[in-house]
């Protein structure tokens, strides 16, 4: 078996730290635990956890935010993995920091990575993981704030959030997504 964990983030090291790449540090952190290493692919950085018979593809893709469909649609193509065994981590301004929520499908809320990996693949119905980034920002500049670099105070969370959140995905593997949304939202109230 196995299964698509994609990181939504954009490329750089001018956005490093920044709240957009929630996905991206996420999925470092699981790498970095993993002592596994991203290999620079077509269309992102993939890196591949076996665990328990299982293959685990973590992929940042490449491609920018706004255009995450086209990684996310790409691997799914080349990999054996379905929809129904793909995830996507994303940040989330409607959720406070450090709380984290998974759901089996939804709408995109607004968040341009999502919309474009639903335009692309046709369907809300994957799983997703929204870590929240808060809403500390003045009208009209969310841009800034997502794009902004973490706060000394949340750099000191994102340790716990990013376990939190890797629990959460191999409770999703292992135990299935009514479990894992049942361990992971609770955790976050």
């Amino acid at each position: 078996m196995s299964y698509l964990v994609v990181g939504l983030g954009n490329i750089g090291p001018e956005y490093a730290e920044t709240r957009h790449n929630m996905g991206f540090m996420i999925l470092d952190a699981w790498a970095h635990a993993s002592n596994v290493a991203f290999e620079t692919r077509r269309y992102g950085d993939l890196a591949v956890i076996s665990m328990k018979g299982r293959e685990i593809y973590l992929l940042k893709p490449s491609t920018y935010m706004n255009l995450s469909g086209n990684a996310v649609r790409y691997y799914l193509s080349k990999l054996p993995v379905t929809t129904e065994r793909l995830l996507v981590i994303c940040d989330d301004i409607n959720l406070p920091f450090g709380t984290l929520r998974m759901r089996k499908s939804g709408s995109n809320g607004g968040h341009n990575g999502l919309g474009h990996i639903e335009e692309i693949l046709g369907t809300r119905d994957y799983t997703r993981i929204r870590a929240g980034v808060g809403h500390d920002f003045a009208d009209g500049s969310q841009i800034d704030y997502v794009l902004g670099k973490l706060s000394e105070e949340e750099k000191k969370l994102m340790p716990e959030l990013c376990n939190k959140a890797i629990q959460g995905i191999k409770d999703w593997i292992f135990v299935g997504a009514d479990r894992a949304m049942n361990v992971l939202n609770a955790k976050n109230g």
